[in-house]
């Protein structure tokens, strides 16, 4: 009789190491698919941001080189004033853009692009990290005696480690949409 209950009370106990350990697994899972939504949103508007401000910086800058060639190739004093005019435009809007952020922000967007990627990833990397070790420490309970008796009883399956698809070992490409 003392055997049964003692049998009872260790399987309860491994039962309930395992439900604990099962739902930290899942949670450290859900903490990861946290990190993989955020970067989901984050990217693609800092990419987008990044875009728009060296648009704008683009054609400011296309324009006074548009102007230059025009005033370059103007050969009658008809086309030279209405070149010097088009110049005069383009510079003004230059200096404005100058006046106003005096270092480019296409730059600044880019460096905050640059970190929010690094940081983003490296949320993601640690964890990934976690969701292993919560993993690993499941697993090895699971495989162990008297644990391995418990979690066959009771239907507890191996969780899978994360591991880096094939593609993913690829150096990624960052395009800004030149082609």
């Amino acid at each position: 009789m003392a055997v049964v209950v003692a049998l009872s009370i260790g399987a309860g106990c491994s039962y309930n190491r395992f439900a604990t350990q099962d739902e930290a697994v899942r949670a450290q899972w859900s903490q990861d698919e946290n990190q993989l939504q955020r970067r989901h949103d984050l990217i693609p508007n800092l990419v987008e941001t990044v875009k728009g401000f060296a648009q704008q910086e683009k054609d400011v800058f296309q324009s006074v080189a548009d102007a230059r060639a025009k005033m370059a190739g103007a050969g009658t004093i008809n086309e030279r004033v209405a070149a010097a005019s088009a110049e005069s435009s383009a510079l003004a809007r230059l200096l404005v853009v100058v006046e106003n952020y005096p270092q480019l922000k296409s730059n600044e967007n880019f460096m905050r692009l640059m970190d929010e990627l690094g940081g983003t990833e490296n949320r993601i990397a640690t964890e990934r990290m976690r969701y292993n070790d919560a993993a690993r420490e499941y697993n090895t309970m699971r495989r162990r005696f008297p644990g391995n008796l418990m979690a066959g009883m009771f239907g507890f399956e191996e969780r899978p480690y994360f591991e880096v698809p094939a593609e993913a070992k690829a150096a990624p490409k960052v395009d800004f949409g030149k082609k």
